[in-house]
């Protein structure tokens, strides 16, 4: 196993938001993004998913309220929360989500 650069992987994406999966953890997937300032339609989620702020910020809206996740922090998305990226997210993005159907 090789270390993966987070920040190289994210930069190479071929566009912001569409993710790369990096490994499975019993049944979780964790994955790499590149977020760009953009915002993103809201969506719900069967499972919970954690999304961690590697650099830059998240701005996020989850049942109609605003939160601001800063470097070094992360938001639990609680299953079935309808939730939306807003503009100003901008960065590198962790997402872990469980596989589990």
């Amino acid at each position: 196993m090789n270390p993966v650069d987070l920040f190289r992987t994210a930069s190479a994406l071929p566009h912001a938001w569409s993710s790369r999966a990096l490994g499975d953890v019993g049944t979780a997937r964790v994955k790499v993004l590149r977020m760009d300032g953009t915002g993103v339609a809201e969506e719900v989620h069967d499972v919970a998913e954690v999304l961690l702020v590697l650099d830059g910020r998240l701005e996020l809206a989850v049942e109609g309220a605003d939160l601001s996740v800063r470097p070094g922090e992360l938001c639990v998305v609680p299953a079935g929360a309808r939730h939306t990226v807003r503009e100003g997210s901008l960065g590198t993005l962790v997402i872990v989500e469980s596989t589990a159907t």
